[in-house]
């Protein structure tokens, strides 16, 4: 069952690099500022699966590491040389390099023609400096992306700072108005093995999902994951937990990488619904995650906790953007809440979307197995879900909302007086 035949928007393409399968990486750099962005390269979250060894030297150093030793799947070679002495040197590797090596150039010249030389003559690219990681990523991505391969999804990751904060509820609301209103092929996966609630937020149950993939690592492929998603609507699948304590899953890190690569390669969205508790198979979800939603509330211990997964995705996250900040339940009665402002400044993110509390409407959408803006398409619960939705989706507001102002906006000025 494949959804991949509808078209991701601008936004949901965007930044979405494969990455990279258990290869081997050596990188010659030459000019001093090359190995600190090298560095961060290898410390990258798609690199996690390569192994990389960073040297100087440049292409004299490798001709000489390489006529003792086999070259690896990727190298990486960087000279300041004009170019004849980069062609020269050149010469001198394909004596010592492998076929079956790809090989990227990093030089100083920004030169047309002999970009297109060294392509015809077998390098995989040709990469002139100054470059970020996020470039680098890009070329090293992209070669190892099956030629007939389609451009590869997103994986979105909802993450709730504590029970009770509705991530899951978030979660699934913006996944199926990707589906519907944004007519972008997303699958759900619900990760929270003994509590998930995604098949009873749509009102299916499905006979198998997630735990049949956890346990089927040998047999898992695109044919094997496509009768395990359930269908919840045109463009909308599920890949289902059982919702059960009665049965416990030590989660492979490895298992649940090949599951999010299938994901990834058959649809342009995977909205990943984490439990609460942390555990570590979860870092690689956080890994093969092109954006982050974290989902909070207004209270001291939600804060604690956003802050310390703020601070811990900085470390495993350096070349991504933040995650984006959700706030929810806000205005909740007589009960003391942190405003936004505030919050936003203790952890270091702007917020993204307020929710206001709307008890009424959250419990009939989950009673009644359907979504906010089903049940109350005109509430201010439905508008901010909403804005979440097209601020991932990527859709531009229109000049004339603009001017009136964001929800969001209205939402922080008027708690900012309260607080």
């Amino acid at each position: 069952m494949n959804t991949s035949q509808a078209i991701p928007s601008p936004a949901v393409q965007e930044n979405a690099l494969a990455p990279l399968p258990r290869i081997n990486v050596h990188i010659f750099c030459e000019a001093p500022q090359t190995a600190p962005v090298m560095q961060a390269v290898a410390a990258d979250r798609r690199m996690s699966r390569a192994s990389v060894e960073i040297y100087s030297g440049g292409i004299p150093a490798a001709v000489q590491y390489y006529a003792q030793t086999p070259t690896p799947h990727l190298l990486v070679v960087e000279s300041v040389k004009q170019r004849d002495g980069l062609l020269a040197d050149l010469g001198a590797l394909a004596q010592v390099c492998s076929p079956d090596t790809k090989v990227i150039v990093i030089g100083h010249l920004n030169d047309i023609t002999l970009y297109r030389l060294l392509i015809s003559q077998g390098i995989a690219d040709y990469l002139v400096m100054p470059l970020d990681a996020q470039q680098i990523l890009a070329s090293f991505s992209s070669l190892f992306q099956s030629s007939e391969a389609t451009a590869m999804g997103r994986v979105l990751t909802f993450m709730g700072a504590k029970g009770g904060v509705g991530a899951s509820v978030i979660a699934h609301n913006v996944a199926w108005l990707l589906a519907g209103r944004y007519a972008t092929g997303t699958v759900i996966a619900d990760l929270d093995l003994a509590f998930g609630t995604a098949g009873l937020d749509f009102n299916v149950d499905p006979a198998q999902g997630i735990l049949e993939a956890l346990s089927s690592k040998d047999r898992l492929d695109g044919v094997l994951m496509d009768r395990l998603l359930t269908k919840c609507s045109e463009r909308l699948l599920l890949l289902a937990s059982p919702g059960s304590v009665d049965r416990v899953v030590d989660i492979q890190e490895e298992t649940l990488e090949i599951i999010l690569d299938l994901l990834r390669a058959s649809n342009p969205v995977t909205v990943v619904d984490m439990p609460t508790t942390w555990a570590g198979w979860m870092r690689a979800a956080v890994r093969q995650t092109d954006t982050m939603v974290i989902v909070a509330t207004p209270e001291l211990a939600s804060l604690r906790n956003t802050k310390s997964l703020v601070d811990n995705m900085k470390g495993m996250r350096p070349n991504d953007e933040p995650p984006l900040l959700v706030l929810n339940q806000m205005e909740m009665g007589k009960r003391p809440e942190i405003p936004p402002a505030e919050f936003a400044r203790s952890v270091g993110l702007e917020i993204t979307t307020i929710i206001p509390f709307d008890a009424q409407t959250f419990g009939q959408a989950v009673t009644n197995g359907q979504m906010i803006p089903e049940v109350a398409p005109k509430s201010k619960a439905a508008e901010a879900i909403g804005d979440l939705a097209r601020r991932i989706s990527g859709v531009e507001i229109p000049a004339e909302k603009k001017k009136s102002g964001s929800l969001v906006g209205s939402l922080l000025g008027k708690l900012s007086k309260k607080g």
